[in-house]
């Protein structure tokens, strides 16, 4: 989870849970230092990446559309769920998010019953399907 208001996370994590979701989460206040721990962190992702990555766009120190970018060019995350949340509710900056390819788009303030359920959902789609690598 990449979110710098402390008690956004502590919600979002706290319906997680409440959503039947025990996976570890690791929490990052800033961009630099979520990609640190995503592309050169010793006890990073492993090959396959992270099962989720949960974006706040409003970062103290770089654009979360600049992370999904990187996210989404680089082999080992492309396929990693990326779920933005935000306070940004822009058609653009939502359709933008949707081209680099986040794969949900939640704008706060959360219904955190409909973002548990989606989250819950995501993860049953995630464990029956396998998104083919691109150009195969």
């Amino acid at each position: 989870m990449i979110e710098d208001d402390e008690g956004h996370a502590r919600l979002i994590e706290r319906n997680i849970r409440r959503a039947g979701i025990f996976n570890d989460i690791r929490h990052f206040l800033d961009g630099t230092s979520a990609l640190e721990f995503l592309f050169n962190g010793k006890d990073g992702p492993s090959m396959n990446g992270p099962a989720l990555i949960l974006l706040d766009l409003n970062l103290p120190d770089m654009s979360g559309t600049d992370i999904l970018a990187k996210i989404k060019a680089a082999p080992s995350l492309k396929r990693t769920p990326v779920v933005v949340l935000t306070t940004t509710d822009d058609k653009v900056e939502i359709q933008r998010c949707y081209d680099l390819g986040c794969n949900v788009y939640v704008t706060k303030p959360v219904n955190y019953e409909a973002f548990a359920e989606a989250i819950r959902q995501l993860g049953l789609f995630l464990s029956v399907i396998q998104v083919p690598e691109a150009g195969k």
